[in-house]
């Protein structure tokens, strides 16, 4: 897919997810952000605040992140807390044992909990796609997508970036696209680096990138 320096920037989350990212730092990735005409940054929930006050881009932040492990509850509220303070998207992190355990009504009320929280942001579910399509077919990140979909997702996502299983892959983003079918929007993140690599994605199916190495791959594109 040919896309334009623009065009791309339009379909990325500009994100800082880094544990010992600073108040500056956050501030210096906003700059960055409209300088390169982004959709939107993705950072911590604790930078929610000091993201919205710098103004001009959208802010999206995590809930559950990056393990998964935490109480419907608690994500819940870290979610509403998050779009209280000024996210207007909260990517959520699924509990990837439940998955793999076949336990899909745990993650359809895992998601719906969030949902509930949170009913008038965009939502997006991290599935860590490695894990759940490993050596497979595909069937429990199939499944996962679905239960997503019916739980009131608005995107299914890749990765967090912090699974040793690793991030995005074409096959993934593929079998994710095929199976909301354009209904929800497909965000890959994890790993990508390269404007090979986000082009790959967006040819696969992506709707939203999740970079943090931005720049490097729009000058990609001229």
């Amino acid at each position: 897919m040919t896309l334009s320096r623009e065009q791309l920037a339009a379909l990325v989350d500009h994100t800082l997810l880094k544990p010992e990212a600073t108040d500056a730092d956050v501030v210096a990735l906003l700059k960055e952000a409209a300088d390169l005409d982004v959709y939107a940054v993705c950072v911590s929930p604790s930078m929610v605040p000091v993201a919205a006050a710098a103004g001009g881009v959208r802010v999206a932040t995590v809930a559950g992140f990056p393990s998964g492990k935490h109480v419907s509850a608690i994500k819940a509220q870290e979610a509403a807390q998050a779009v209280a303070s000024g996210a207007s998207e909260v990517d959520m992190v699924i509990d990837v044992g439940a998955a793999l355990a076949g336990e899909l009504d745990a993650v359809r009320s895992d998601i719906a909990a969030v949902r509930a929280a949170v009913p008038d942001s965009v939502l997006k579910v991290i599935v860590e796609s490695a894990v759940l399509l490993g050596d497979s077919d595909g069937r429990t990140l199939i499944d996962v997508c679905r239960v997503a979909e019916d739980a009131g997702a608005d995107f299914v996502k890749t990765s967090t970036g912090f699974h040793p299983a690793g991030g995005a892959s074409v096959r993934a983003v593929a079998l994710m696209a095929g199976t909301v079918g354009g209904r929800l929007g497909v965000k890959a993140s994890g790993g990508i680096r390269t404007t090979a690599d986000a082009l790959a994605m967006v040819d696969a199916g992506a709707t939203r990138l999740g970079l943090s190495g931005t720049r490097a791959v729009l000058d990609g594109l001229g």
